[in-house]
């Protein structure tokens, strides 16, 4: 079992960014629209993408040193890893922020909140995704998406301009993950409280090493667009029996509220700017910012 993110490489964070109250989260202006098993993303249609603003939400293995945070540069508005970006702006990092109860990605406790030494400008390709409150339930068999520039398969990155990749999963509840994982006699692993499940039982569609941090993003009834999870971990890439694991953001309301006391999580009981609610986007993840899983 291994945190999905390549220590030789560039570590590609999806993270949530946190916007003005005046900022819509959750709602991209461009509306058409590998991971394993996925497809190239239309640009701009996932524009709360980063590549690992003020803040980011992250993974907290993206960051084994959080206090040197001199050779992290987040990208926001990137579409491909290996071709010009033309929205494309770049940050370095003043900050990381992860729980004090994380160790490892498999105890849980896997998210970073990484605040940019300057901030990210909104536009049709940058824009942030909601953050959702503590009660806020995305139960089984609800389909989400996950982007990212991962490997494709297992041990096998992504080719040509590196487009970033969606694939569409649904929200494995976590008894049946917990019974799915417990299948495999030589490596057992315990899904905790503030993890998440998403993929198949077949396996096929997954995220994968590369994508550490990014984002797991539900459409919810309103059509607003909700981050429930970041890249952790995984057994290999989209294996039978061994969907991708999330750190569950309603786990981790007071983590965000203590570290960034400004934001303003979707669902909850105070909101600003007519129901607008301030936000982030995602080490893979969304806002298109700079890190991997």
């Amino acid at each position: 079992m291994s945190p999905r993110f390549l220590l030789h490489a560039v570590c590609w964070c999806v993270t949530g960014m946190l916007a003005s109250n005046a900022q819509e989260c959750g709602r991209p202006t461009i509306l058409e629209n590998r991971i394993v098993g996925g497809e190239d993303a239309t640009q701009g249609a996932w524009p709360w993408q980063v590549d690992i603003q003020n803040w980011v939400l992250s993974a907290a293995h993206c960051f084994p040193n959080p206090y040197d945070v001199s050779s992290y540069t987040i990208y926001a508005g990137r579409q491909w890893m290996h071709s010009y970006n033309m929205f494309e702006s770049s940050h370095f990092v003043s900050r990381v922020v992860i729980p004090s109860s994380y160790s490892d990605p498999e105890s849980g406790s896997d998210v970073a909140l990484v605040r940019l030494s300057s901030p990210v400008s909104w536009s049709d390709y940058v824009r942030p995704v909601c953050l959702p409150a503590s009660g806020t339930l995305f139960p089984g068999g609800l389909q989400c998406h996950v982007t990212g520039w991962g490997n494709v398969r297992n041990g096998v990155p992504l080719q040509g301009y590196g487009t970033l990749q969606q694939v569409m999963v649904p929200i494995i509840s976590s008894s049946t993950c917990r019974e799915m994982y417990l299948t495999n006699p030589s490596k057992q692993v315990d899904i905790l409280s503030d993890m998440i499940c998403a993929g198949y039982q077949a396996g096929g569609k997954d995220s994968c090493q590369g994508d550490s941090g990014g984002p797991l993003v539900c459409q919810m009834a309103n059509e607003t667009w909700v981050q429930a999870g970041v890249v952790s971990f995984g057994e290999g890439c989209a294996a039978a029996n061994h969907p991708g694991v999330y750190a569950r953001l309603t786990s981790f309301s007071s983590f965000l509220r203590d570290t960034a006391p400004e934001v303003r999580l979707y669902g909850g009981a105070h909101r600003e700017g007519g129901g607008r609610a301030a936000a982030w986007a995602g080490c893979l993840a969304a806002l298109l910012l700079l890190l991997h899983r």
